[in-house]
C-alpha cells in the first residue's frame, strides 16, 4: 500500500514538473522585426526579439536577442473572446521610421506604448 501511494505521489510530481516546463517554454516567443524602430525614445535595430510574459500574465518583456537591453510593460485584457490568440507587435509610421505602439500577447495587450504619437495624431486643436 505504501509503495502504491509513493508511486502516485511521484507521478503527480513528475506531471506537475512537465506542466511547469511546458508553460515556461511557451512563455517566451521569438519575433523577427525587419526594420529598425523606436521604443521610449530609443532606436532598436532590425532583428530577432524575444517576447515573454511573467508567470502572472501581468507583464510582457521585449528583448533583442543580441543585447541585454529589455523593455517591460503592463498587460491588460483588451481583446474580445474569439479574437486570434497570437504574439504581435504593432507599429505606427512617423517621420519615415517606425514606432512601437503595442504588443499583443495571446488575448492580452499592452496599453498604447508611445503616448507622444497619440497626441501627434490629434489635430492642432487637440481633437
Amino acid at each position: 500500500m505504501q509503495s502504491m501511494f509513493r508511486k502516485i505521489v511521484m507521478a503527480a510530481a513528475v506531471g506537475a514538473f512537465a506542466t511547469l516546463a511546458a508553460s515556461t517554454a511557451n512563455a517566451e516567443n521569438k519575433v523577427n522585426v525587419p526594420f529598425s524602430f523606436q521604443v521610449a525614445g530609443k532606436t532598436l535595430p532590425a532583428g530577432s526579439y524575444n517576447v515573454s510574459h511573467d508567470s502572472t500574465n501581468a507583464f510582457v518583456t521585449l528583448r533583442n536577442e543580441n543585447s541585454t537591453k529589455s523593455f517591460t510593460w503592463l498587460l491588460t485584457p483588451g481583446l474580445p473572446d474569439g479574437a486570434p490568440k497570437k504574439i504581435a507587435l504593432r507599429f505606427d509610421s512617423r517621420n519615415g521610421g517606425h514606432v512601437l505602439q503595442s504588443i499583443q500577447f495571446e488575448s492580452l495587450v499592452t496599453p498604447r506604448i508611445d503616448n507622444a504619437s497619440k497626441s501627434a495624431d490629434r489635430g492642432p486643436d487637440g481633437q
